[in-house]
């Protein structure tokens, strides 16, 4: 079992910026596979962002070069910097971490 914990999450105006992160403990491997997924509501849950490894990371194109992904081995930590905030960010954020997710966290962004 691995259990995430999500924080950072909140309201910010569009062009601002949010660090989510998200704390693993439980069954887990610095080879992990980690992510942030978001959902919208009466959307299906979409891939914002992965990191195999450091410098290995994988970004939705409508985030890339906005959206930051990082990973602290030591801290079992996984960390999303989001900058220049859109409105259509807005969404509940999800932490993955080989096939676990978090319980999410709401981002709103006003325009």
């Amino acid at each position: 079992q691995v259990q995430l914990v999500e924080s950072g999450g909140g309201l910010v105006q569009a062009g601002g910026s949010l660090r989510l992160s998200c704390a693993a403990s439980g069954s887990i491997s610095s080879s992990d596979v980690m992510g942030w997924y978001r959902q919208l509501p009466g959307k299906q849950r979409e891939l914002v962002a992965l990191i195999i490894s450091v410098g290995s990371t994988h970004y939705a194109d409508s985030v890339k070069g906005r959206f930051t992904i990082s990973r602290d081995n030591a801290k079992n930590s996984v960390t999303l910097q989001m900058n220049s905030l859109k409105p259509e960010d807005t969404a509940v954020y999800f932490c993955w971490r080989a096939g676990y997710w978090g319980q999410g966290t709401q981002v709103t962004v006003s325009s």
